[in-house]
């Protein structure tokens, strides 16, 4: 298991890296000692993804990134230093050159769309009340309370923040499509995936939460391109 990637977990909006949990200790079941999880500001595009490079250059040897969400975003624009040897998508952004989280939207609205809301600060938040039936449908009701009210929030500006050059044009890629995604539209996740061809895509029957309601196939292929990418 030496020649395995290190990985680093790229949490996405409304939450925060400890929504890997469940496939953090998946890995670390499976034998893979090098586990990080960023933790981001959700200030900007290039203050997330400069984060996520600062912990990929702590690292001596291959990182193989996995994003969710929003978070895909960031590794997208993060994954071209040179010890990123993959990237795999967990129901995420995957914009091209010029294309923005917020315009991916805009073009197939998902169906949870109306119940994100901004404060006056220009931070923008998920209905408490709405967030079980938007963001985990398929997590406990108490968890999904949990994660409503911890809920990291990010400035509205970030949804326009542009691509410069996309990693996935570069390096190998793997992708996962939740099925009952309210915050992606699902066929918007099919899209991206398909013309980023990456190695290997697949559907769970999953909400956009699918790292804590599915953590197993999430992990499993994690694993895989950590195989493929190592």
């Amino acid at each position: 298991m030496a020649d395995r990637p290190a990985i680093v977990l790229v949490h996405g909006f409304w939450g925060g890296a400890a929504h890997w949990a469940r496939v953090i200790t998946e890995l670390h079941h499976r034998g893979f000692g090098s586990l990080h999880a960023v933790e981001m500001p959700l200030t900007s595009l290039a203050d997330d993804a400069e984060r996520t490079r600062k912990m990929v250059r702590q690292i001596d040897g291959p990182v193989l990134l996995v994003g969710h969400s929003y978070g895909g975003a960031v590794i997208t624009e993060a994954g071209d230093l040179p010890n990123v040897t993959g990237l795999v998508y967990i129901a995420a952004f995957a914009p091209d050159a010029g294309e923005s989280p917020g315009r991916i939207s805009q073009e197939s609205p998902p169906a949870a769309f109306e119940n994100i809301t901004p404060d006056s600060d220009g931070y923008l938040w998920i209905k408490q009340n709405k967030f079980h039936e938007s963001f985990a449908q398929d997590l406990p009701t108490e968890e999904a309370l949990v994660m409503a009210v911890t809920q990291k929030a990010p400035l509205g500006s970030t949804f326009g923040d542009e691509i410069t050059a996309p990693a996935w044009r570069e390096k190998p890629a793997w992708y996962q499509v939740s099925t009952d995604d309210r915050m992606i539209h699902p066929d918007n996740e099919r899209r991206m995936a398909q013309r980023m061809n990456p190695r290997k895509t697949i559907e769970l029957d999953a909400s956009h939460a699918s790292l804590a309601s599915r953590p197993g196939p999430v992990a499993d292929l994690i694993e895989e391109a950590a195989g493929a990418a190592g």
